[in-house]
């Protein structure tokens, strides 16, 4: 298990434990936030950077999916690596404003929801 310890805002230590599940459910739920503002705005800078930020994390994603030492099981790395191809292609047609966000944003919640270990609907 890979656990961080959190400290909290007033800069003194939590008892708060961390772990690399809880650490990937942040960083999809603020770039999920970021995709959800910039669709409500419309083109423009905000969404450029909520795709971009997507972008870079299902470049990660994939990166640690394709690395032979990662030790999930072939079907899921397999079938998460398809996701991040299409996140990717969709996020590079979201840039040129040919697309909606709604697929990114939705694909991202499921992956949230299955770092929650919540069932999908």
């Amino acid at each position: 298990m890979n656990a961080v310890p959190s400290s909290s805002a007033n800069g003194y230590g939590s008892n708060v434990v961390r772990t690399a599940r809880d650490a990937e459910y942040d960083v999809f739920s603020r770039v999920t936030r970021m995709l959800l503002q910039a669709d409500e705005t419309g083109y423009g800078p905000d969404r450029i950077a909520a795709v971009d930020k997507n972008n870079q994390l299902w470049t990660i994603l994939a990166s640690d999916l394709a690395d032979p030492g990662n030790t999930l099981p072939d079907q899921v790395r397999a079938g998460l690596l398809s996701l991040a191809g299409f996140s990717l292609r969709h996020g590079h047609q979201a840039l040129a404003g040919k697309v909606s966000l709604a697929p990114l944003i939705d694909i991202n919640m499921a992956m949230m929801r299955g770092l929650r270990q919540e069932a999908v609907a």
